[in-house]
């Protein structure tokens, strides 16, 4: 037998599981079939009510889109939040066509921007975060040809890194950014050269869950801000501080402490440099927003027995749930968390592994793991399912059909 995770708090302790107040089969029933993504909306807006407490004025927040592109769901966050983060052609169409956030509001970041993106963009007004010296030639030369001033923020690759994140981001030779080296002789160029400079963007990692490398990757980003801006000249309207807050997926992993991480942020911006005075502040979130929020339910369709060993068989697989089989990111698997969304309180246990549909050993969704005894048509349920899942997968592996998803909790509605 071998742990998993705990199931977000949100959704441990009911039996059958619930959903946003209903059982998780009244939402297979509304969707119309397994396998199916359910995104309890309420989980959402309690995350955005404590960051909001947590951290100080000043300071904004913003959806990192890709971590969820979900329409409805994004449509509900929109006007939850400050700003919205995206990365791609697709997510700036995405987002354009949700009402009631102005272009002003958007950020876009990510190496390659082809022309027709950064055309796009500038057309519409949207913050291009410039990830290289070439392709602020290029978005400049855009702007001219378009007769449009372009909004143009400087993502700056950082010398430093945060410290025991899950994906580092900074620190080190990168696609990602202008070496922070560099930064500032490229924000000159842009006054010069007569764009609305936005500010900087920086980004040191991601999935981290110490509290304390946050804080101090905060203060450094800040002190990096304000060292770059006098070197240019140029006080930033904005500093996007990245993000970098984590959830809790796998055994002994522990919850954030957001509070503390909101408290020594207050401190340090009560003492920022005087170049930064006038500077907003943003944080920018997608997995600590609304990776708990989602709930994976695909149903068995055999159960066996190898060697002495025994298989539930599930109708999903990795090819909609690519992170909880391992191969998203993860050098050693781990187990999420897994339930058995149809038993019943006080059903017998067994050791199991769930495995999905598709013909080949990497499609493992749970290995070795304790759960109630379950049979055909019984439905499991994998959790952090909210971001980097069902847009992270390669659905089309095999032939198989998408996956539903589903948005509850919204009012009651879904």
């Amino acid at each position: 037998m071998k742990p998993m995770g705990a199931i977000p708090p949100d959704f441990a302790g009911s039996a059958p599981l619930q959903i946003a107040g209903r059982a998780a089969s009244a939402w297979i029933e509304q969707a119309g079939d397994t396998p199916l993504f359910v995104y309890d909306a309420g989980v959402v807006r309690r995350r955005i009510a404590r960051f909001r407490q947590a951290v100080p004025e000043g300071v904004d927040l913003h959806y990192a889109v890709k971590a969820n592109p979900f329409a409805p769901l994004v449509a509900a966050i929109a006007p939850w939040v400050d700003g919205l983060d995206i990365a791609s052609k697709g997510e700036l169409e995405l987002v354009m066509a949700i009402a009631g956030k102005p272009a002003s509001a958007i950020s876009f970041a990510g190496p390659g921007k082809r022309d027709d993106e950064l055309d796009l963009a500038i057309r519409a007004g949207v913050t291009v975060n410039l990830e290289s010296e070439g392709e602020a030639d290029r978005a400049l030369a855009i702007g001219g040809r378009l007769g449009v001033t372009p909004r143009l923020a400087v993502r700056v690759n950082p010398d430093i890194e945060l410290r025991g994140s899950g994906l580092r981001m900074g620190g080190r030779p990168s696609q990602f950014g202008v070496d922070a080296e560099r930064a500032a002789a490229l924000v000159t160029r842009l006054v010069v050269a007569g764009a609305d400079w936005r500010g900087f963007h920086i980004f040191a990692g991601s999935q981290a869950l110490d509290a304390q490398a946050i804080i101090e990757t905060q203060a450094a980003t800040l002190a990096l801000a304000a060292r770059l801006a006098d070197e240019a000249g140029a006080a930033p309207p904005l500093v996007n501080l990245g993000g970098g807050f984590g959830i809790p997926y796998f055994p002994a992993d522990a919850a954030l402490d957001v509070e503390a991480i909101g408290a020594a942020l207050a401190g340090a911006l009560a003492e920022r440099p005087a170049i930064l005075g006038e500077t907003r502040f943003a944080i920018e979130l997608g997995r600590w927003l609304v990776g708990e929020c989602g709930v994976y339910l695909t149903r068995v369709v055999d159960r066996k027995v190898s060697r002495g060993e025994t298989f539930l068989v599930v109708d999903g697989g990795l090819h909609h749930q690519l992170a909880a089989s391992g191969n998203f990111g993860t050098v050693v698997r781990r187990n999420y968390p897994v339930a058995v969304a149809s038993a019943a309180p006080d059903v017998p246990t067994e050791t199991v592994t769930v495995v999905g549909c598709l013909c080949t050993p990497l499609d493992l969704l749970a290995d070795k793991v304790t759960l109630p005894v379950a049979h055909p048509g019984d439905v499991i349920a994998i959790f952090m399912a909210g971001a980097y899942a069902a847009s992270a997968s390669p659905s089309a592996f095999l032939g198989h059909s998408p996956a539903r998803e589903l948005l509850v909790g919204l009012d009651g509605q879904s």
